[in-house]
């Protein structure tokens, strides 16, 4: 096992030159050691796709058991990975960054975010973790022409993807397309980017876009098999609404309507239906027949690490004959991710991990926070509803700005801390049990 050694980032503006040199020589000697270890894997490139076989997945007639992470908050930005908490959707940051920094300060910083925050030393350092997938969330407006992350025309959605496929073929890696923040807003609440409802089921353009979009996708990857398979729709309807048993019923006809569409291009790849409720109400679904390539993801955070906890997944795996995957799983104790870990391996549930990077550790990699990050965090929680309340609130401009340069150098790879106890607990190279 490789592992980048953990250290401390001092602020940006007071490293030393000897400092820096140091640092440069040591990730450049890493890079070498990272290419030497998996260059075995650059001679075996991903050529064949995962399979379904009843419960299980398959790759070459071997059963494949996921084992992974989550590219989160990085074609979706969410509030709590930046330490924000009020500000904590992707449309609501943009706005606070813009009206802390101005919007072309606040559009040329995504665009480099972007560049920066997930680059082929991340993926490699994934891989070598042992490793083997990694569920890639996005929003659908990097395939629009809507504003979105630094650009208000030819969404670069293809160019990311085609970036981390390249990556993953490099490394031995398979690849989940995971629609985390749909059109209109499958979920309600902020992790969808949406307006507090899922309108997604009650709009008929929405639901058409939804559909072309994953057809797009479909035409684009339907012959590549480093991509194991598309994850409709992140923890559609949230469990807030007085009417979620009527939009639960919505939930499987269109997941039907947006197959149907992906099967006119690609017959190669794995749809992944979540279920309702965060990832965790099998109930509403009455038809697991109408495609030949589908399986179900399920998510959990906290409970019991035991298999009593998960029974209701196991049940439904079961019932249905097809694969269950744990898409999201994380934010506790070491004691509990092993444990729980233990749990799905026994009852043959692959698992990524939510996420892979952010600030404040649990996680596979951690950035520094930047210095004067705190007055960005004070300016995201302070009241911003009148012209007159965002100029009160605003900080300094210059430092502002300052801490946000800072943030685009300390989320490279090379300026994170690895977390690896964290990783560890994954036991992502421990042989399984139940072969």
């Amino acid at each position: 096992m490789l592992w980048v050694a953990s250290y401390k980032i001092l602020p940006l503006h007071y490293h030393k030159t000897a400092t820096v040199m140091l640092k440069r020589l040591f990730f450049t000697g890493f890079s070498i050691l990272l290419i030497a270890c998996t260059s075995l894997k650059d001679e075996v490139e991903v050529l064949d796709f995962i399979e379904i076989d009843g419960p299980h997945l398959v790759l070459k007639g071997e059963k494949y058991f996921i084992k992974g992470t989550n590219l989160g908050n990085w074609l979706n930005p969410e509030g709590y990975m930046f330490n924000f908490k009020k500000t904590n959707s992707a449309s609501w940051i943009d706005q606070m960054f813009c009206q802390l920094a101005g919007p072309g300060f606040t559009a040329d910083f995504w665009r480099q975010f972007k560049d920066r925050y997930i680059t082929r030393e991340d993926i490699d350092f994934i891989a070598s973790t042992g490793a083997n997938t990694i569920r890639l969330p996005f929003h659908y407006k990097l395939f629009t022409d809507e504003d979105f992350l630094g650009l208000t025309v030819s969404q670069d959605g293809f160019v990311r993807i085609d970036s981390i496929v390249s990556w993953c073929r490099r490394a031995g890696l398979h690849l989940i397309l995971d629609m985390h923040d749909a059109p209109g807003g499958q979920t309600g609440d902020n992790i969808d980017d949406s307006h507090g409802y899922p309108w997604l089921f009650e709009s008929e353009t929405n639901q058409q876009l939804f559909c072309d979009i994953w057809k797009r996708i479909a035409t684009r990857y339907h012959d590549e098999p480093v991509i194991l398979g598309y994850d409709l729709l992140n923890e559609p309807i949230a469990p807030y609404f007085s009417n979620k048993d009527e939009l639960n019923a919505m939930l499987e006809p269109l997941y039907k309507r947006a197959v149907s569409e992906i099967r006119k291009v690609d017959t190669n790849h794995i749809v992944i239906l979540g279920a309702p409720q965060w990832n965790s109400n099998f109930n509403p679904f009455t038809d697991w027949t109408f495609d030949k390539k589908i399986m179900y993801s399920c998510h959990r955070y906290g409970g019991d690490a035991t298999t009593d906890a998960i029974s209701h997944f196991i049940e439904f795996r079961n019932k249905t004959n097809l694969p269950m995957y744990m898409g999201e799983i994380g934010h506790n104790t070491l004691e509990w991710m092993e444990a729980f870990c233990r749990v799905m391996e026994e009852n043959n549930i692959g698992y990524t991990f939510w996420p892979y990077k952010k600030m404040g550790g649990s996680c596979f990699v951690s950035i520094s926070t930047p210095e004067n990050w705190e007055q960005v965090v004070a300016f995201s929680e302070a009241s911003r509803d009148t012209y007159a309340a965002i100029r009160e609130a605003r900080p300094d401009q210059e430092l502002s700005r300052r801490a946000m340069k800072d943030l685009l150098e300390l989320c490279l790879f090379e300026n994170c801390s690895v977390e690896e106890d964290y990783v560890r607990a994954l036991r992502l190279e421990k042989e399984r049990t139940d072969n």
